[in-house]
């Protein structure tokens, strides 16, 4: 299974795709949409859906990934974040790829095993997670792989617990 994970933000939208197969989840592939602060809203927005759906073109995911808009003290940088974020969602469904939306803290979780890990422990988890021989940079593409990460792991888990994995004809847990 191809997957899509997406670190959205108005100035930076990170990506990631990863492929999860038997267990395994290797990177094919990341980066960074940047957008410029001078353009308009709707600009910046068309910027991001436009990259995003050649996004899921060239790598075809099955399933995509993104992460929740964290309010925390500062409501007002939320608000950018919430519309790139539907950029993504729109690209995400024009193509027909279906998405799951996790907190920070669940993918913090999934990734290092503690919802309070920082930035640098979250880049380092991805690295090894995916055997990279460097930090998958910026910031923004290295969240994306761990939003992708996340999603084939807690998809495992969904399928092993509810017992698909049996039922689910071609699957590599049957």
């Amino acid at each position: 299974m191809v997957i899509l994970g997406i670190d959205p933000g108005l100035a930076n939208t990170g990506w990631g795709i990863v492929e999860e197969r038997f267990g395994e989840v290797r990177c094919r592939a990341y980066g960074c949409i940047q957008t410029s602060a001078g353009s308009g809203l709707s600009v910046r927005l068309r910027h991001i859906a436009d990259d995003l759906a050649q996004v899921v073109a060239r790598y075809h995911p099955g399933e995509a990934s993104i992460e929740s808009v964290y309010f925390g003290a500062n409501v007002r940088s939320a608000i950018p974040t919430a519309h790139a974020r539907g950029a993504a969602l729109v690209a995400c469904s024009l193509a027909g790829v279906e998405v799951g939306e996790y907190t920070p803290m669940q993918i913090k979780q999934a990734v290092v095993g503690t919802g309070a890990a920082d930035k640098a422990q979250v880049t380092y988890m991805v690295r090894n997670l995916l055997r990279l021989d460097h930090d998958p940079k910026p910031d923004h593409a290295a969240d994306a792989l761990a939003c992708a990460i996340c999603h084939a792991h807690l998809r495992r888990t969904d399928l092993l617990s509810a017992g698909a994995f049996v039922q689910e004809k071609g699957n590599p847990y049957a």
